[in-house]
């Protein structure tokens, strides 16, 4: 593949990005937005008030706070990616590179449907280091494994905090849908440990070279869990620190317990399918669990401010990472004749 080749890919998936689909998707994102307003009995006069006094200082910690997820997340990938020896060109990325991996691939998440930006993290990685795109999906399936275990700790100990209260007690869906996702993956992980050789063998040579590289990326992934598995709560907690802040920068009270609850709701909220980033949805569903213990036009402050930090930041420094991601690709030097064969490595 020719340096121009691998940047025409590059162009033709950031496109995809901008597709009639797409901006359908945002369409509909703002429709169920305006229903919200207009049919709800929101105090707009409350809401901007409450926006108006917010303390600057604290909503800025909000954002700095929000942003070391992704070098939190990113130095997890970094470490998974050297467990599954999905390095490129005979290095590994560096911590900066692959926090803005990351930031690109929620970029990415945030304006298409199903959570695929992280399916293009791995294809930008390849990208700009011909780093084996098996093994890397594989890292990929791993994260979301161990997210989906963290999301359901916080989620409990959040539950647990709130239960003290019945008052502000949530509904325990939330919690039943994260255990369902925790038998869900790790009951897949297992399947593909055990039966892989065997199903392994019903596959044509060149599905079954690239689905064992997926399955080695994925295992491997795993070494030095304890590791991998802290990083990833500390990115989890840096998104709790941002709603935290934001709650501060209000000056509004809201248990701990709750801000638990929300953030990691928040996260399972995005990845309905029915908005890009889960637009329109997640800004109900925050609203709806504050109002546990808010005021209604005080929980839509909170969860606008929230959503300035987590959605409209991440759109608008996603662009500036995607520009540069293109100019990585087109820099990027003549591969070596093996760079084509990683796809299947």
């Amino acid at each position: 593949m020719e340096p121009n080749q691998s940047s025409h890919s590059s162009l033709s998936l950031s496109r995809r990005f901008l597709s009639v689909p797409t901006l359908i998707s945002f369409i509909v994102a703002g429709a169920l937005l305006l229903f919200l307003a207009t049919q709800s009995s929101v105090d707009l006069t409350a809401t901007w008030q409450t926006l108006r006094n917010s303390n600057i200082a604290l909503f800025v910690a909000a954002a700095l706070v929000h942003y070391t997820t992704f070098f939190f997340r990113g130095a997890r990938w970094r470490l998974m990616l050297h467990n599954a020896e999905a390095t490129g060109e005979g290095s590994l990325l560096t911590q900066l590179t692959s926090a803005r991996l990351m930031l690109l691939g929620w970029f990415a998440s945030s304006i298409t449907w199903f959570r695929l930006g992280d399916a293009y993290r791995a294809y930008a990685y390849y990208e700009e280091t011909g780093a084996p795109l098996a093994r890397s999906m594989g890292t990929i399936l791993s994260e979301r494994v161990m997210d989906i275990i963290v999301v359901f700790l916080i989620l409990l100990t959040g539950f647990m905090f709130l239960s003290l209260d019945p008052e502000t007690r949530p509904s325990n869906v939330f919690l039943q849908v994260g255990f369902l996702l925790v038998v869900v993956f790790l009951t897949l992980i297992l399947m593909m440990q055990l039966m892989w050789k065997r199903g392994s063998r019903f596959l044509p040579g060149m599905i079954r070279s690239r689905y064992a590289a997926f399955h080695e990326g994925t295992m491997q992934s795993f070494r030095t869990f304890p590791v991998v598995m802290l990083l990833g709560l500390l990115g989890w907690l840096s998104e709790v620190g941002r709603l935290y802040l934001v709650v501060q920068a209000t000056g509004l009270e809201v248990g701990i317990g709750l801000v638990m609850f929300v953030t990691v709701a928040n996260a399972l909220l995005s990845a309905v399918p029915l908005t890009p980033g889960g637009l329109g949805v997640v800004e109900a569903g925050i609203t709806g669990l504050l109002m546990l213990s808010l005021a209604q036009s005080d929980a839509i402050s909170v969860a606008l401010l929230d959503r300035s930090i987590s959605y409209v930041s991440v759109i608008i420094l996603g662009i500036v990472s995607l520009i540069y991601h293109r100019r990585v690709v087109a820099r990027r030097k003549s591969p070596n004749n093996g760079w084509r064969q990683n796809l299947s490595r």
